[in-house]
């Protein structure tokens, strides 16, 4: 019974010491921002709002493949760029397992969300809660709460499979780019691996929600669209570049030199 108490009492030691570490509660701390940005990234991404309104510019006709209008992104884009540098962060001190755990855990909690979305959406609404904000100018909420939360399957799927994919291009090319370059230009390894993963993203996720889907957009409409949101994702991820170096600044100063190259020195050997 005593031998049972002090192990026991040993596994909790070690447990504490774990949460202890330092290296441990950063990863935590990275994992769950990446994930929570993420998950609200999918969720706020029904709005469309119009760029040149928002700064409140003058409409800038763009003309791509046939196509024109004025510049136009979901609410979503406003947080792709911090998951960009949380997954190169983590990749830089984690490496590629450490990449692929928050990946797949960010898809499992957006997958998870979804379904009680739809849950949500599908009790039945309280009575007086149909008009209480009628006086908004919402007259039933019930269908502007199913508008916004009940994303066609078409979007979710086409979301989900590029989110993954485009995390799995951007661990790749980041530790090709780190073993070519070594450990000099991490902004290079950082934006080249976004380059070539929201590329692959930018067009995934419309190809599959809107033209294997049921809206059927025309090839011309999907490249200019595609082009314009990865424009708009590649030069957010070159104005947070500083955002990067701050990070590491930060982190260097968390753990101390010493560990966080330690660190470093093992996620680029894999």
């Amino acid at each position: 019974m005593q031998s049972t108490e002090h192990g026991q009492s040993g596994l909790r030691s070690a447990g504490l010491a774990l949460l202890d570490d330092r290296a441990v509660r950063l990863f935590v701390g990275l994992a769950a921002f990446f994930c929570v940005n993420a998950v609200l990234a999918e969720f706020i991404g029904v709005k469309i709002f119009a760029l040149e309104d928002t700064l409140g510019i003058r409409p800038l006709e763009w003309n791509l493949f046939g196509q024109s209008g004025s510049l136009n992104f979901t609410a979503g884009t406003l947080l792709w760029p911090i998951v960009f540098i949380m997954t190169d962060t983590v990749n830089e001190y984690y490496g590629k397992r450490g990449v692929r755990l928050i990946s797949w855990l960010a898809a499992g909690l957006i997958a998870y969300g979804f379904v009680f979305a739809f849950v949500a959406i599908h009790l039945a609404p309280a009575s007086w809660w149909v008009t209480v904000v009628a006086e908004e100018g919402v007259p039933d909420y019930q269908a502007a709460f199913a508008a916004v939360f009940g994303q066609g399957l078409w979007t979710i799927w086409g979301s989900l499979i590029a989110f993954i994919v485009g995390q799995l291009i951007d661990v790749h090319v980041f530790h090709r780019i780190r073993r070519a370059t070594g450990e000099r230009h991490a902004w290079l390894r950082a934006t080249g691996s976004t380059a070539v993963s929201q590329l692959v993203d930018s067009f995934v996720v419309l190809y599959i929600a809107f033209v294997i889907g049921p809206q059927h957009w025309p090839t011309s409409l999907f490249l200019a669209v595609g082009t314009l949101n990865y424009g708009y994702k590649m030069l957010a991820a070159i104005a947070l570049i500083p955002l990067l170096y701050l990070a590491r600044a930060g982190i260097h100063r968390y753990l101390g030199r010493a560990r966080a190259d330690a660190l470093r020195l093992r996620a680029a050997a894999g």
